[in-house]
């Protein structure tokens, strides 16, 4: 027992400080303009690092559910490979499929600001010309398209986002082969709406919607999302929900993907057109 009250007087005598010096600080507060704005900010320092280390904290788990997500991607790459190349040991090399270049460079690229809160959205990205960055290229994740870009610096590019009402993309329902424009429906971050699919398609809900390959910006059979429920536009075509795999609203790591033969399609586009109007 001896021991014990040195101890609980201890404690008595803070808990006694630490109501004086509230008391204190309470009287100075309510006396003084300047002593008000010298609390203020001590008491705003505290708040902003409190903060600060708790976003830290956010942006780390956060950090670490997108690097696992970028492994998973790169291990079902790195198995495809794999199981390429033991049916090239296997097979007869003859009878295996030739891979040719499909015309498109992909360059690596981080999001650093985004607008998601708007009918316009747009993106600027880490990498501008001097990464081989040029206007019109495609973005993309391994979960669908993500925009275009729309302007270039030296070190960054400026996109707009697929959360643009004015942005369509050519797309196909697996099944059917139907192909029309897909857009954001300009509610949710996480679901696009299929036009001006002629009625004489059928279809599925649950069918797997692909980039149609059309387009000379995105490559064909890139996943975008999956069919939903359907109605009937003017008695003549299908407007369908698609709910799509890739939420805009989480994201940060995208691919920039260039047709690098852009200009000869544009190029015989144009002749084309000159055939149609009769100029040989």
């Amino acid at each position: 027992m001896p021991k014990e009250r040195p101890l609980a007087s201890r404690i008595i005598n803070l808990a006694v400080f630490i109501l004086l010096e509230a008391a204190a600080l309470l009287m100075l507060s309510n006396n003084s303009t300047l002593q008000k704005l010298w609390i203020a900010r001590i008491s705003h320092g505290f708040m902003a690092k409190t903060w600060g280390a708790s976003q830290s904290v956010r942006n780390y788990f956060s950090l670490k559910r997108q690097n696992d997500e970028l492994a998973l991607e790169n291990e079902s790459l790195r198995e495809s490979l794999r199981s390429y190349q033991l049916a090239a040991k296997e097979s007869d090399p003859s009878s295996l499929p030739v891979l040719r270049d499909n015309g498109f460079k992909y360059i690596p690229a981080t999001i650093i600001k985004s607008g998601t809160n708007s009918q316009h959205n747009y993106l600027i990205l880490d990498k501008g010309s001097e990464d081989g960055v040029v206007e019109n290229s495609g973005i993309v994740t391994s979960k669908g398209v993500i925009g275009i870009v729309d302007a270039v610096s030296k070190h960054y590019s400026f996109a707009i986002s697929f959360l643009n009402k004015e942005l369509n993309i050519s797309a196909r329902i697996d099944t059917s082969g139907a192909v029309g424009p897909l857009a954001w429906d300009g509610m949710r971050t996480d679901e696009g709406v299929l036009r001006e699919i002629p009625l004489q398609f059928k279809y599925n809900p649950g069918d797997t919607v692909y980039t149609s390959g059309y387009s000379a910006i995105f490559p064909p059979d890139i996943p975008l999302g999956v069919a939903g429920e359907a109605k009937v536009i003017n008695g003549a075509t299908n407007e369908i929900r698609v709910k799509l795999f890739q939420d805009h609203s989480a994201l940060k790591y995208v691919t920039i993907i260039e047709n690098t033969r852009i200009r000869e399609i544009e190029e015989i586009e144009g002749m084309d057109s000159k055939i149609k109007e009769g100029k040989r």
